[in-house]
């Protein structure tokens, strides 16, 4: 294993949505930390380029497995080539990369329309508004920590989710753990391409619910990226 385990957010969302789950990774003996992408509107284009170099900066030179959550998980090997820090990746309820692909080019059809024909001046809505109503309130039924999660969000610029991932893929070692059936077809890959796979079956959002289920998934997937690496 890693000395550290890093936890990355969805760039979507904020750093709440791993605390709990890093808490209860340090109550185990474990180094555990959370680190925040930039806001994508402090971004002026070339978003993949621009958050991987922050988030590099921020990482540091020590060995680390990270953890990336959502659409993180399309920023991985642009982090990779960035930063000489990371050893292992756990792909939790995340996208896997799509080099040469924007986001919308994987989003299911009907999502990417509806999301382009709701900007305004180039913008989408925050991710909250993305849900039919009612649904973040029955994933996250704590009232108070649903607004702290609220808090963090913002209205998200259009030219993200258009912008064509760089060519290069994942080279590290990687693993998935599965939390909510949307997720199917990438556990499924994981799969056949041999990586450690662990299916919990709650929900998207359940680094924020089920925080010490999520965490032993985390702890155990990577002690299994540490014995593959020998």
């Amino acid at each position: 294993m890693s000395e550290r385990i890093v936890l990355l957010h969805s760039p979507l969302l904020g750093g709440l949505t791993w605390r709990g789950v890093a808490d209860v990774l340090r109550a185990r003996g474990l180094a555990a930390e959370v680190v925040e992408w930039p806001k994508l509107t402090s971004l002026e284009g070339d978003f993949y380029r621009g958050l991987a170099t922050a988030m590099a900066a921020s990482l540091g030179e020590g060995p680390a497995t990270v953890v990336v959550h959502s659409g993180a998980g399309a920023l991985v090997p642009a982090l990779e080539a960035a930063s000489g820090a990371i050893e292992g990746v756990i792909f939790a309820d995340a996208i896997l990369p799509h080099p040469g692909r924007s986001w919308f080019d994987t989003a299911p059809p009907q999502l990417a329309d509806s999301l382009r024909s709701g900007a305004e001046f180039g913008m989408l809505p925050a991710w909250d508004a993305w849900w039919p109503p009612g649904a973040l309130a029955r994933l996250v039924p704590d009232e108070r920590l649903r607004g702290a999660l609220l808090e963090e969000l913002e209205p998200l610029p259009l030219a993200y989710f258009e912008e064509v991932a760089p060519p290069n893929g994942l080279t590290a070692p990687a693993a998935y753990l599965q939390l909510s059936g949307a997720y199917d077809e990438e556990a499924r890959s994981g799969t056949r391409q041999g990586w450690p796979v662990v299916r919990l079956p709650l929900h998207h959002l359940a680094m924020l619910t089920h925080a010490e289920a999520v965490a032993g998934a985390i702890a155990s997937l990577a002690e299994k990226l540490g014995a593959t690496r020998g």
